[in-house]
């Protein structure tokens, strides 16, 4: 039996470089005005899973995400870095989900996959 590892990861808006329509009238963040990266804090969680893979002989390491399908951009990225596969969330239900509807989903998703060390 092997040792799996899911990392949750996130794509988010780039607020380095913020222009005049990076928000709404209505207050939130106009996603459509800035682009989408790989949540620098999660980035440096899948580096810390990818050594504990390497350091566990025969572990996989999967990265799991929740956002539309341009968040699979994510699972790609951290296959270039060395997970194993990744699975994506992905339908217009969890649109504007807040934090409690995406960590209630994601644990979900978590449970279905099974074996999750």
């Amino acid at each position: 039996m092997s040792f799996r590892i899911v990392v949750l990861a996130k794509q988010v808006p780039d607020t380095r470089n913020v222009g005049k329509d990076a928000m709404k009238e209505d207050g939130t963040i106009n996603r459509a005005a800035l682009p989408a990266i790989f949540n620098p804090e999660d980035l440096n969680a899948l580096e810390m899973a990818i050594k504990v893979k390497n350091s566990i002989e025969g572990a996989e390491l999967f990265v799991l995400t929740m956002g539309p399908p341009r968040a699979a951009e994510i699972i790609r990225e951290s296959m270039y870095r060395g997970a194993d596969g990744g699975y994506l969330i992905t339908d217009m239900k969890f649109a504007g989900a807040d934090t409690l509807a995406t960590s209630y989903t994601t644990a979900m998703a978590i449970k279905k996959l099974g074996n999750v060390d």
